[in-house]
């Protein structure tokens, strides 16, 4: 068989489903073997958006996503999705081709290091220099990508090796068993949660990787601990349960805040530095830290845990759960809490125009279904959906705070309804990140897949735009002209629709649920909002 065939059989022993990519001239023997092998290629109109496609993949299944890209700009074109993945904590597997290895010493027509390049960006990247080993290296790449932390690998294939004969079968590989959590360190986190005054949970990314929502809820109800998620910790509380004191992770001091000032013991369960630093709410050092997680804590001056209970998630909580069994000694933030819950709900009712930010999501969280699928883009609304809009279920909000790269949302969602194609899915961007990677509209139409992009407009780079304001007086750079977006979207042949008034925007995303095609909204918004909400927080007195 070529070495091609054997690349395919051994992506059907990991049970990929999709592949998403844009093929190239060093990628024609993969090409075919995927054809031959019956293969779902998923073709986009931009590498990055089949990067962001394989990356949300692996965020809702757990298993990695596949892209595929050709030699030099492609794969320098993946790279940014990757390494989205990579900080986001996504499990991935890249594969690019390259020119023949007989050109590799020397100049050659869009020959660059691309496993130099990736290097930084993955977890673990190889060249296939014998045909003979890619087994060995598809079976290494899927496992590396799925190991906690999991994230992006990558294989490069060059062009001749591709198209070599060889022998071989595909490895198997089973699932990944984490260590039983270990008793002593179950006794040291145990006896300084008996010792806590006012603890807090702070939840974070992993939780949600492991499926331990169920078993944290069981844990902070017993105990009656309070819970903060991180951004891309949302939904691992429902919103309604009375512990939730909802999402942490601004770069200004926010009502959650006041829940750290205040406690004395933080558990963080699956939280991950790159999400939002210790520094932000640990910044006297003082606080006493249990690290619940699959991995040891990282160094960092202001995380210094005095107990590590490093084993699944599930299992860490369950046993610790039973030694506190019975122990309901802890009250609930309850003013804090109420607080949160008012300024939710506090433009519910507002008609003003442009749309405020917290109407929409207001209106958002009115329209869809506890399992519906939101993904936010990066940009001002990102802050605006990770604050305001509360959440019932882990991976119905799909954010990106570790990389954070603009252009996800819209790949994302094409994604997201891959896997779930009976559930909503919304994709919420900017007028600037939307045109990022508008391209995969086509895509979108093509598989005939009905999503909902949710286009929020201010001609700005929003985000840059608030803080430059905040910080001088004064925007630079920032602002640009748009094309008319319904207009643009039906040249797609997709349907769109522009919001005049406020009144306009529930009653049409209501509509649109259930849509068989895609449909874009486009909705002018005002970000007078943003600065409002930094002088506000800079006012805070807590309610504890």
């Amino acid at each position: 068989m070529l070495a091609s065939d054997l690349l395919v059989n051994c992506l059907k022993k990991e049970g990929v489903e999709y592949i998403f990519g844009i093929p190239g001239e060093e990628t024609l023997y993969i090409m075919e073997s995927l054809r031959k092998g019956k293969m779902q290629f998923i073709h986009t109109r931009h590498e990055q958006g089949a990067a962001f496609m394989a990356n949300v993949y692996g965020r809702l299944t757990g298993k990695p996503g596949v892209c595929l890209a050709t030699l030099g700009p492609g794969a320098s074109n993946l790279l940014t999705g990757v390494a989205d993945a990579y900080l986001d904590r996504a499990p991935l597997v890249a594969i690019t081709a390259q020119t023949s290895l007989k050109k590799a010493h020397k100049e050659s027509h869009q020959y660059i290091d691309i496993v130099k390049m990736f290097q930084p960006a993955t977890k673990w990247n190889a060249r296939v220099e014998r045909p003979e080993v890619i087994p060995e290296i598809v079976r290494k790449a899927f496992k590396i990508a799925q190991l906690e932390k999991p994230g992006a690998t990558h294989i490069e294939i060059p062009e001749d090796i591709a198209s070599a004969k060889t022998d071989g079968i595909p490895l198997s590989g089973g699932g990944i068993e984490y260590p039983l959590p270990n008793p002593d360190a179950i006794k040291r986190a145990a006896s300084i949660i008996e010792q806590a005054k006012s603890p807090i949970i702070l939840v974070g990314n992993g939780v949600t990787r492991r499926r331990a929502a169920e078993e944290l809820r069981e844990f902070a109800e017993r105990l009656q601990i309070p819970i903060t998620n991180t951004f891309m910790g949302k939904g691992s509380i429902d919103y309604r349960n009375p512990l939730s004191l909802f999402t942490v992770g601004l770069q200004a001091r926010d009502w959650i805040m006041c829940g750290f000032d205040r406690a004395d013991v933080v558990i963080a369960i699956g939280y991950d530095f790159v999400e939002y630093s210790p520094s932000h709410w640990n910044p006297g050092k003082k606080k006493r830290i249990i690290h619940i997680d699959v991995v040891p804590s990282e160094i960092d001056e202001y995380y210094m845990p005095e107990a590590e209970i490093v084993s699944e998630i599930k299992d860490s909580l369950k046993a610790l759960t039973g030694v506190l069994k019975g122990k309901k000694k802890f009250k609930i933030y309850t003013a804090l809490r109420e607080t949160i819950l008012k300024g939710l709900t506090e433009y519910k009712n507002d008609n003003s125009f442009p749309m405020k930010p917290q109407k929409v999501t207001s209106d958002l969280r009115a329209a869809l279904g506890p399992d519906d699928i939101l993904i936010s883009d990066v940009g001002a609304h990102k802050l605006w959906i990770a604050r305001m809009f509360p959440t019932h279920k882990p991976n119905t909000v799909l954010i990106s705070n570790g990389y954070a790269a603009m252009g996800i949302a819209l790949p994302g969602a094409i994604a997201a309804k891959l896997v779930h194609p009976k559930k909503n899915v919304i994709a919420v961007v900017g007028d600037g990140g939307f045109l990022m990677t508008s391209c995969e509209l086509e895509t979108a139409k093509r598989l005939g897949l009905g999503i909902i992009i949710i286009v929020w407009v201010d001609n700005s780079y929003g985000l840059i735009e608030w803080k430059q304001k905040d910080l001088f007086g004064k925007a630079f750079g920032v602002y640009f002209n748009n094309p008319d977006f319904v207009k643009y979207a039906e040249s797609f042949g997709i349907k769109g629709y522009k919001i005049t008034n406020a009144k306009e925007f529930l009653p049409l995303l209501k509509q649109s649920l259930g849509t068989k095609e895609p449909v874009l909204i486009e909705i002018p918004i005002d970000y007078s909002e943003n600065l409002k909400l930094t002088e506000k927080l800079g006012k805070i007195t807590c309610p504890i």
